[in-house]
């Protein structure tokens, strides 16, 4: 008798790549859900929060559909959430992508643009570094290379919550977490192998396997 496979919820707030998510999703072993029903996210172990472009309509969506309650009844239950690319930002405090914003504030820091001597915005694969000793990151490696697409990212986050940077005009947390709420500035669902292994591990750490 095989035991059921783990169920992960995308939440949708109006930004993400969610078609590519769920099928990386569904590629390691989980069954994948994409929703915008509050009831079905605080009612889920296995969260996932994904974003393209800019941090503001996300964050909207969040506070007027009723998903920001959700999700914060979800995690005091005890789920894990994972954070991709604008979803990760919205984790931080706040953001100064046109104009202050505040973040959700489950992650200390602050998302503020990269430098204006680099391409902006950051497109295509750059290598992560300073990797941490952490169950999300288990195989990777210590220099693997990832997919960004973002002008900006977080800074001021304290050293024993960034488990990974990337240099893009200034080092920056590409992975970051504090207990069962973790996330990735680069697209983990557009990152070939060292991707699936990182949802691969979160779907792990979920069900109490990692």
């Amino acid at each position: 008798m095989t035991s059921a496979r783990p169920h992960a919820t995308v939440i949708d707030a109006g930004v993400g790549n969610l078609a590519n998510l769920a099928r990386a999703l569904e590629a390691v072993g989980a069954t994948a859900e994409v929703t915008t029903e509050p009831g079905r996210v605080a009612g889920a172990r296995l969260l996932l929060l994904p974003g393209v472009g800019a941090f503001a309509p996300p964050r909207e969506r969040l506070a007027e559909s009723g998903l920001e309650t959700a999700l914060s009844e979800a995690l005091a239950a005890g789920a894990w959430l994972l954070g991709v690319c604008v979803g990760f930002q919205l984790l931080f405090e706040g953001s100064d992508e046109f104009g202050a914003t505040p973040g959700l504030g489950l992650l200390a820091g602050r998302v503020t643009r990269l430098p204006s001597g680099v391409p902006l915005p950051h497109i295509g694969w750059n290598r992560l570094h300073d990797l941490g000793d952490h169950p999300l990151l288990a195989g990777l490696g210590s220099a693997p290379y990832v997919y960004f697409v973002h002008g900006y990212a977080p800074e001021g986050v304290p050293d024993g919550e960034v488990l990974a940077r990337a240099t893009h005009g200034r080092p920056f947390a590409a992975v970051a977490g504090r207990g069962r709420v973790l996330g990735t500035q680069f697209h983990p669902e557009k990152s070939g192998a060292a991707g699936l292994r990182l949802l691969d591990n979160f779907v792990r750490m979920a069900e109490g396997e990692g």
